[in-house]
């Protein structure tokens, strides 16, 4: 690749509109431009990257015997309808009509397209396992787009199925994408996590996501010290707290409290005119805050949701979203008070929630919330709240939820030691779906006896774009990117510092001999021949643009030398011309490979040194070391 005619701009200004450092440098160094919001047009070096990310994922899940098609993106209602996923997605997916008036979508994934596909072609357990994938743009309608590459409206996701007779089946094809992803994710070069998770919409049961730690990633997940659980907090599973002995608790009574619709309030009220007979002071932590919100389902049914948290802690917004999906939460605003009149705002007791209760809204109780432990909670009148209330003994709920926020040094959930939070980027996303499509579509076979069984299934999906943005932002400086040798666009940064082929001709003349000798041994040469460019804005390119090996052709050509560059670590080092190119073939693909040069080894895939490898701690977490 010759910069001289390279489709290729530089920026030294970061982009308005890009948020992330990952982003402004893959703008400002031409790897993708902002089309529209939320959408990117690959530029040459950018197709690179990404080509070279969908053949590592292709690579490996080709070695576990998956087999490639490819669906069309633009696919008819009539299979989303079946499985009420045309309704579930509501306003996050595009949808179109054709001339006719035919409702098509544009594909946000393809489960329904893969259940068909097998339903259409197979027929005996015989034919089965079997694995398909596919590496695809896909389409969601995203309400506000950010973070570039990150939350897009259409991105490139490898998405594939499982399809097996049995459930033992479906766990061996499990396990089979599962070390295929940690070998894919070992490749990548970033540090990621792999974390319990949930499954949303498509529903299924053992479900992890791979994460890439990062801080400013999106998701939020745990982790104790052992490595023996890891989870995105959304899958965190508080235990139901054991039940207490509530004999000694005297009975419920009403006290006023004036002016005290916040916990902060409620406490300092508490303390100033109630205090406590075993001589400790009042906090958040004994009061039950009762929480209400307003459930969209697809349909467009709004229904009221009554959540009881303790006062020390919040709904967690994420958390809840998880635990009533496919439905969308909105807040509980002033005219929904309005139609509740039962309801007294800032003072909602247990007393008039419940579905068998005046308000008839459904009330779900946090599940540290124990039998026989005892709360102060609103009254259901204003001014006043309720002391001494036993949730078993003096109030009830619907059920439990986990939506309560999980915090640092939270008891991990099995029982070894405190969790610790981090952030990270959603990169890939593993699940056994079951048997909820096929059921819906029919899909199937019959077995050894002759009788026909539902085939069960799993989904595995990968961000592959998204891969791309998670790779830059965990592989730059100051300065620019940082690529990974298994993902550059380029193995090695040839730059002749000279600005004029006449003047210069002699730079020119061995840059253009070294980039022709090091196409010969099969690497790829992201070559800088432009003229009147100056040599300063040569080098701040070649930083900015982040391949792994940067050479300079210069003065010191004088000497009989060249320069070759760490661009991670800045280590710069002079090596005689006459070695340049067996050294440069060196560092790309590891000394035992280097040739002399005129030998073609072909290509071969280099190993970056801040990959690592995933130590799978346990079957719902591990971190790469």
């Amino acid at each position: 690749m010759r910069m001289s005619s390279l489709f290729l701009r530089t920026l030294r200004e970061d982009p308005a509109d890009a948020e992330l450092p990952g982003h402004r440098l893959l703008v400002r160094a031409g790897y993708i431009r902002r089309a529209a919001p939320g959408i990117y047009t690959w530029l040459p070096l950018g197709l690179k990257v990404l080509r070279k990310v969908e053949a590592i994922v292709r690579e490996e899940m080709d070695a576990i015997g998956a087999q490639e098609l490819t669906f069309p993106a633009l696919l008819p209602r009539e299979p989303y309808e079946a499985t009420n996923r045309w309704t579930e997605y509501g306003d996050n997916i595009f949808r179109l009509q054709d001339r006719k008036g035919v409702d098509y979508l544009l594909g946000p994934t393809h489960e329904e397209m893969f259940t068909l596909a097998v339903k259409d072609m197979f027929s005996s357990y015989k034919e089965l396992p079997l694995s398909l994938y596919q590496i695809q743009n896909k389409y969601r309608d995203e309400a506000r787009p950010r973070a570039g590459l990150l939350r897009g409206r259409e991105f490139v996701m490898k998405d594939s199925y499982s399809f097996d007779v049995s459930d033992e089946g479906l766990q061996a094809s499990y396990e089979a994408h599962r070390a295929a992803y940690i070998r894919i994710f070992d490749r990548l070069g970033f540090e990621y996590v792999i974390v319990a998770a949930m499954s949303g919409a498509m529903g299924g049961s053992a479900s992890e996501e791979f994460l890439a730690v990062s801080a400013i990633g999106e998701d939020t997940f745990v982790r104790n010290d052992s490595g023996s659980y890891a989870a995105n907090v959304e899958a965190v599973v508080v235990p139901q707290a054991a039940a207490v002995d509530a004999s000694g608790v005297p009975a419920a009574h009403v006290e006023d409290t004036p002016d005290t619709p916040t916990i902060e309030t409620l406490v300092a009220s508490l303390n100033a005119n109630h205090p406590r007979g075993d001589g400790r002071e009042w906090t958040a932590a004994d009061t039950l805050k009762n929480v209400i919100v307003m459930l969209v389902h697809p349909d467009g049914t709004r229904e009221p949701l009554a959540i009881g948290v303790p006062g020390d802690r919040e709904v967690d917004a994420k958390r809840l979203e998880a635990q009533v999906s496919p439905a969308e939460v909105e807040a509980f605003d002033e005219k929904d008070f309005a139609a509740n009149p039962v309801l007294a705002k800032g003072y909602i007791g247990p007393g008039v929630l419940g579905e068998e209760r005046s308000s008839g809204i459904r009330y779900l109780l946090d599940p540290s919330v124990a039998e026989g432990s005892a709360w102060v909670t609103g009254a259901d009148e204003h001014g006043k709240h309720v002391l001494d209330l036993v949730h078993g003994r003096d109030f009830t709920a619907d059920g439990t939820i986990q939506a309560a926020e999980v915090r640092e040094g939270d008891p991990s959930p099995d029982g070894d030691g405190v969790l610790h939070a981090a952030r990270g980027i959603e990169m890939g996303h593993i699940f056994q779906l079951g048997r909820k499509f096929a059921d819906a579509l029919d899909l199937k076979v019959l077995d050894e006896n002759g009788k026909l069984v539902t085939v069960t299934m799993g989904s595995y999906g990968i961000g592959v774009s998204r891969a791309v943005a998670a790779i830059a932002e965990g592989n730059l400086d100051d300065a620019g990117l940082c690529w990974p040798r298994n993902v550059t666009p380029a193995d090695v940064h040839v730059v002749a510092t000279g600005k004029n082929r006449d003047r210069d001709g002699d730079v020119f003349a061995k840059a253009d001999e070294l980039t022709a000798a090091l196409e010969a041994q099969g690497l790829e040469v992201l070559y800088d021949d432009r003229e009147k460019v100056s040599p300063g804005v040569k080098f701040k390119d070649s930083e900015l643009i982040g391949v792994p090996t940067i050479v300079v052709v210069g003065k010191s050509l004088e000497n009989g030398v060249v320069e070759i560059k760490d661009r991670r670590t800045g280590e710069r080092r002079e090596v005689a011309v006459d070695a340049i190119v067996d050294e440069v073939v060196r560092e790309v693909r590891g000394a035992d490979t280097a040739t002399s040069a005129g030998t073609d080894t072909g290509t071969a895939a280099g190993t970056d040194s801040a990959a690592g490898t995933a130590a799978d701690t346990t079957a719902a977490a591990g971190t790469r070391a």
